[in-house]
């Protein structure tokens, strides 16, 4: 993995981080605990919260080595990382508030000290900490870990259809009404639920579109890891053909190989599993579409990333293709569009892309959307429309590293072409 040791050193800072939190956490527990009548009870909660949360961050430093093996990060070890986020971010709450009470507390002793009789001696400085802030505390907490719990247990499989479609001048009237169903993110290597697996394929076939595409990481690392869900995602088929196109993570770049032989002998493995699907992976190539004597032309391109590997070469998928032709071009990295679609003197009309995963947490409501993935990437999801060039950003059908997902949920896209009425 690159810069492992540089990784490795953050998340020493984060447990370390987390294992102040849990100090003050027990604390705070205790209090919450101190008029119980059962001692064992008392002990039950302060103590069992102390070894399960301390335990789960022990776990993930034991574990850590093995995230840049061949075999890669399982689903066990992304429960691992997700269970002790799910600690984290509820210690992060809960302290905030007992913070806030803790400084409180430090006023009301300066306010006391101040007032207090020539002489006389209060004690405490610091009065004792009042039961209902750790109560109110407890009640703070409990909504990022019923949420994550949630994001993990059914939010990651919670698969929804997005609809939707796109008016164009110079669209082949044959092409009126084309559909186009689009995966994207699958990350096989990350999947636990066979059948919530099968669910989101069943979504995507019963749509029956004209066209299937693919848009990158079909895994986390490694080539195996799709072989479990190949007679699964195989199922996958349109009229007019399947297509795909790798991502970063397709390549094996975020893992250690025993050789760069190896290495390449996995992506090439990755490639035959493409075939094995039935999906025509496009490699800085592209592909005529034909329908009724009319043509549209189908692109895709390596992985070309802003800060990711940039093998994708626009120019070369362009070679031979007509430049009043229709276009649609396939490219895992929305950045792709923003450098290098958008302002081409070529016109592309339509880009369909992923990658994001639109960070698997954030909100979405009419009117209103937010997603901490919104602060490194400009176009993270849905529809982006540059002087009638379009890009659609998957928000992904798999999941990855948390093994959750909240508020932006997995997806599976159907695009319908449409000649505009002049």
């Amino acid at each position: 993995m690159r810069h492992r040791g540089g990784f490795f050193r953050v998340f020493l800072i984060i447990a370390a981080i987390s294992l102040l939190l849990d100090w003050y956490v027990f604390n705070g527990l205790k209090t919450f605990t101190a008029d119980w009548s059962s001692g064992r009870l008392r002990q039950l909660v302060t103590w069992g919260y102390l070894v399960i949360s301390v335990g789960v961050t022990l776990m993930l430093l034991f574990g850590f080595g093995s995230f840049d093996t061949a075999k890669g990060m399982t689903p066990f070890h992304e429960w691992v990382l997700s269970i002790f986020l799910t600690f984290f971010f509820t210690k992060i709450f809960f302290v905030l508030v007992l913070f806030l009470g803790d400084i409180g507390r430090f006023f009301y002793g300066i306010v006391n000290y101040i007032a207090k009789p020539k002489g006389k001696t209060i004690e405490p400085f610091f009065p004792a900490r009042r039961k209902f802030i750790s109560e109110i505390a407890i009640l703070v907490a409990a909504v990022p870990f019923t949420s994550f719990f949630y994001a993990m247990l059914k939010g990651k499989y919670d698969f929804k259809l997005r609809k939707q479609t796109l008016h164009f001048d110079d669209l082949p009237d044959a092409f009126d009404g084309f559909t186009i169903t689009q995966v994207s993110d699958i990350h096989s290597g990350s999947f636990d639920n066979t059948g919530a697996v099968q669910r989101g394929i069943d979504i995507a076939k019963a749509q029956k579109s004209d066209l299937f595409v693919f848009t990158g990481d079909l895994v986390n690392n490694a080539a195996w890891e799709i072989e479990p869900y190949l007679d699964r995602f195989s199922q996958l088929k349109a009229p007019y053909g399947q297509f795909s196109i790798l991502g970063n993570h397709d390549y094996g770049d975020y893992i250690n190989w025993p050789s760069e032989a190896e290495k390449a002998a996995n992506l090439e493995k990755l490639k035959q599993h493409h075939k094995t699907l039935g999906y025509r992976l496009l490699i800085d190539e592209n592909v005529v579409i034909e329908k009724d004597g009319q043509k549209i032309s189908l692109l895709g391109v390596q992985n070309w990333g802003r800060g990711f590997i940039q093998l994708g070469d626009l120019d070369k998928a362009l070679k031979g293709v007509d430049k009043d032709a229709f276009k649609i071009l396939l490219s895992h990295d929305p950045t792709h569009w923003e450098e290098k679609v958008r302002f081409n003197p070529t016109t592309i009309h339509l880009t369909l892309a992923g990658h994001t995963h639109g960070a698997q947490f954030g909100v979405e409501i009419p009117g209103f959307r937010w997603s901490p993935v919104q602060y490194v990437y400009l176009d993270w999801a849905g529809l982006i429309n540059e002087k009638n060039r379009y890009l659609y950003v998957n928000r992904g059908f798999g999941f990855l590293a948390f093994s959750g997902r909240l508020g932006i949920w997995p997806e599976v896209t159907v695009i319908t072409l449409k000649k505009k009425v002049v």
